[in-house]
């Protein structure tokens, strides 16, 4: 690489393997725990300068990869060579001083500190023992602009957007001397604008030699970037192969053992009566929205980030206030001020963000499942632990919700099954209308059907679903009725099967 490292100079990366030559290779790495073999007998290599994508379902073995090959875990047995050579990778330190680094799906860094200082987090600028917080801004600026990233190095971490923090975690990774990089879904809160960038680091970076391993559930974007593509399933490497000689649908074959045509099986039902519409609405973001949602139905919302959808339904949740329009409930006038009315009628709201949003994550995934229902469950002020306990794990049972028990945190579950407890908490609660804000950012293809289905199982019983995503052919596969927004309006509307991709992309896009 030629970007500026820590010691303030610019200069090459020390890439001594020639590219398409082994960097990395795995012989029958392993990884047991108590009672779980998280990862059987690996074998496989990873050339320099190659993108290289790791795909399977949430339990697969790819975050237990992840934590071997940067020394946060040790290995069972195997070996691990590095440009040749046997190496132990026993603890971070040694895999960062080899050159391996990790950007991770969940932000790592501190975000009461500014951009500059995380970037710089632990190799300060100082002088005579005093930090040079300017110098290391102007540095830091330097590097982001020269990246192509348009953010400020010296606000709060925490006052940008979890995407562009997911960026600054990438531009760490690469000022580190980084020869290896590890990607962990890395796309799944950024704007399109902010993938693009990210992908334009990932290609100037395998131009220079440097080793990247691509993570993601989007095989979209493993077909986009990657040369080679391994697929995991259930601890095991089940295959390799080269992208040119692959499809989407055998990488799904291989990692779930089901055609694609089953990810996307949607049950069509006869719609009943509206629950719930909206005339002339408006609000914060958006204005003169109007739609309905029937029984048994499901109303899809897609536009870019920004577009009005989610602020819309943060509106007729009682989240946010509307400005005017009217809603109607099962058809008569209502007036939803707070989120307590939204309830009290029978909406429940999964929301984009399940981690900061959705979900107590330092509480117990039986807790989070309960929530909504303590209420009902409690008499004088005690609540039923038999009734708890029998709620909590008829929800874990249902959905299948992998987890120790319901003791567990919910901190301690993959995003799959985190996201099943902010579904599971709804079907306790027993809501008529649901909305799900981008439902199956990060879960794998798997999960994704269990949650397909389980929509099926929710319109079956009178309920109806707006759906928001950024994943067109989630939202066209499966709404019965597709609004688009644009600019906080809704644009156009399509029945299902009407219109086309490029269609809908374009209205979105407003070319």
């Amino acid at each position: 690489m030629t970007l500026s490292t820590l010691d303030g100079q610019v200069h090459p990366a020390p890439l001594e393997t020639i590219d398409g030559q082994p960097i990395l290779e795995l012989k029958g790495l392993e990884k047991k725990y108590v009672g779980t073999h998280a990862l059987k007998p690996v074998d496989l290599t990873f050339n320099s300068g190659e993108i290289h994508a790791i795909v399977g379902e949430n339990g697969a073995g790819k975050s237990t990869l992840i934590k071997l090959l940067t020394g946060v875990i040790s290995r069972t047995a195997g070996e691990v060579f590095w440009d040749g050579r046997p190496v132990a990778l026993a603890t971070p330190n040694e895999a960062i001083a080899l050159g391996i680094n990790a950007v991770h799906q969940e932000v790592v860094l501190c975000r009461h500190l500014t951009v500059a200082a995380n970037m710089f987090l632990g190799e300060e600028n100082t002088r005579f023992g005093l930090l040079q917080g300017r110098a290391m801004v102007q540095r830091a600026q330097r590097i982001l602009d020269d990246l192509g990233f348009d953010l400020p190095a010296d606000v709060v971490l925490g006052d940008l957007t979890i995407g562009q923090q997911q960026l600054i975690a990438a531009a760490r990774a690469t000022i580190r001397g980084t020869r290896f990089l590890i990607f962990d879904e890395p796309t799944a809160y950024l704007t399109r604008k902010e993938t693009e960038q990210l992908f334009a680091l990932i290609r100037r970076l395998e131009a220079e030699g440097v080793t990247i391993v691509y993570i993601s559930h989007r095989l979209e974007e493993v077909f986009e970037l990657a040369t080679r593509v391994s697929v995991l399933r259930d601890g095991t490497l089940v295959g390799t192969r080269t992208i040119g000689e692959t499809d989407e649908a055998e990488l799904v074959r291989m990692m779930i053992n089901r055609s694609i045509e089953q990810i996307y099986h949607k049950n069509h039902f006869e719609p009943g009566a509206a629950i719930v519409e909206a005339r002339n609405l408006s609000g914060k973001g958006f204005e003169d929205v109007s739609l309905s949602v029937r029984a048994g139905q499901i109303v899809g919302l897609y536009g870019l980030i920004g577009a009005g959808r989610s602020e819309f339904v943060m509106t007729l949740y009682g989240r946010e206030k509307k400005t005017a329009g009217t809603v109607l409930w099962n058809g008569a006038p209502v007036e939803i001020a707070s989120e307590r009315d939204a309830m009290r009628l029978g909406m429940a709201l999964a929301p984009e963000s399940r981690r900061d949003q959705g979900l107590c994550l330092n509480l117990a995934v039986g807790t989070n499942l309960n929530l909504p229902i303590y209420k009902r469950i409690s008499r004088h002020l005690l609540i039923s632990g038999s009734q708890e306990a029998d709620h909590a794990d008829r929800q874990i049972a249902g959905l299948r919700i992998k987890t120790a028990g319901r003791q567990a945190l919910a901190s301690s579950l993959s995003g799959g099954n985190q996201q099943k407890i902010v579904i599971g908490k709804w079907l306790n609660h027993g809501a008529r209308l649901f909305i799900f804000d981008e439902p199956t950012v990060g879960v794998d293809v798997g999960t994704k059907a269990e949650i397909y289905r389980l929509f099926s199982t929710l319109l079956a019983g009178g309920a109806g679903i707006i759906l928001i995503s950024s994943y067109l052919p989630e939202v066209y596969e499966l709404a019965d009725t597709l609004h688009v927004f644009r600019r906080g309006r809704l644009v156009a509307s399509h029945r299902h099967g009407e219109g086309n991709h490029e269609d809908i992309l374009t209205k979105a896009i407003g070319a």
